[in-house]
């Protein structure tokens, strides 16, 4: 189900504003992957990035063009690993936040 432009600025203007939900936010979205819940990740990872720096941003800091960035995290992407997880390091330098997986019984 495609986000209506609203729903989408909503979370944007949200997200510059108060940085607890834009962490919580990128928290989610790992924590979704971690999970199996792939698909809800890659989609709350998108909000986060469209809600923060962007795709062009990202792709400057990734050496990745900002399309393949997008088709990446898309409903239909399929990320290798080592896509994935060099994204989540860019978005956890440029957002000053350092995620630590954690075993719980």
């Amino acid at each position: 189900m495609a986000l209506t432009r609203s729903f989408e600025e909503t979370v944007r203007k949200r997200a510059l504003r108060d940085r607890p939900f834009r962490e919580a936010l990128f928290k989610e979205g790992i924590e979704c992957l971690l999970s199996g819940e792939v698909d809800v990740g890659k989609s709350l990872l998108r909000d986060y990035i469209n809600a923060t720096l962007g795709f062009e941003k990202l792709g400057s800091l990734t050496d990745k063009s900002p399309k393949s960035l997008m088709r990446m995290f898309s409903p239909n992407g399929n990320p290798r690993a080592d896509n994935l997880f060099g994204v989540i390091s860019a978005l956890q330098q440029k957002e000053g936040v350092t995620f630590h997986v954690r075993a719980e019984h």
